[in-house]
């Protein structure tokens, strides 16, 4: 007698066959290029799906192929490694939902399924499609933040050079935003190097600053101290009008620092 067991097991023996054609008609309805390593990759897949799935038909709820999970995840990844949208990956998902729904009512037709039995078939594949989505949104999102991490590492080094200019004098330039974590990073990997340059002035320049406020005075008066603290000679250049006019709004006093209007300046006045 046909019946879901029948069913499972047609799945698992034509899965690579019926993996073919699925992965075919999903492609017509995609509308764009797919490249040749996704197509092997989505048959290895739906393979697996289609094979996990005969082997589900009349087990608990819940469970999905660790190949599947193992393929989304890789999928999100890849798709954040290569800085294109996770909507490039989602837009794909509702037309294979539709085909593989096609696919279950076809052959449920097919093998004479119950109403019932063909409800429980489709539940077990939008399932795993669920958690496909799921865990390639979740792979995504993690490859991206650690991509974003790193390239924030790299801008704080970049906007963070040490400059000799002559024996024992330096600039350090400061560019964009001064705060708590632009400060740890100064203070934990810039700082600690400065005296393995024999450096014995530092010009801070603040040409760069696009604002200050009481909390980045914080963060100045921290990186100041820690320098004199190293025997440093520090002095401070490139606070514009504008800068200086919000500095004194906010209550900072700068006038136990050695301030010049640019860098030029204050080389000339040690130079003297």
């Amino acid at each position: 007698m046909k019946s879901t067991l029948t069913v499972a097991h047609y799945l698992k023996e034509n899965a690579e066959l019926l993996a073919n054609k699925i992965v075919d008609d999903i492609i017509k309805k995609f509308g764009f290029q797919v490249s040749e390593e996704d197509i092997n990759q989505a048959i290895i897949v739906y393979a697996e799906f289609l094979s996990f799935l005969s082997e589900s038909i009349d087990c608990e709820e819940g469970s999905v192929p660790e190949q599947l999970l193992k393929w989304s995840r890789e999928n999100g990844e890849k798709t954040a490694a290569k800085h294109h949208r996770i909507s490039d990956i989602l837009i794909r998902y509702p037309d294979t939902r539709m085909v593989f729904a096609d696919f279950i009512l076809n052959v449920s037709a097919e093998f004479g399924l119950s109403t019932e039995d063909v409800i429980l078939i489709l539940k077990r594949v939008h399932h795993m499609l669920d958690v496909s989505i799921n865990e390639t949104v979740l792979a995504f999102e993690r490859k991206s933040e650690e991509i974003l991490e790193k390239t924030k590492t790299e801008l704080r080094e970049l906007s963070t050079p040490v400059v000799p200019i002559e024996n024992g004098l330096a600039v350090l330039p400061l560019i964009g935003t001064i705060d708590a974590d632009r400060t740890e990073h100064l203070m934990n990997n810039v700082l600690p190097k400065i005296p393995d340059l024999q450096i014995e002035r530092l010009i801070m320049d603040f040409s760069g600053i696009v604002d200050i406020d009481s909390e980045v005075a914080s963060h100045i008066f921290n990186i100041y101290r820690v320098l004199g603290l190293l025997g440093i000679d520090v002095l401070v250049t490139g606070l514009r009008p504008e800068l200086a006019i919000s500095a004194v709004s906010e209550g900072i006093d700068f006038s136990s620092i050695k301030t010049f209007a640019n860098v030029k300046q204050a080389i000339s006045a040690l130079n003297k």
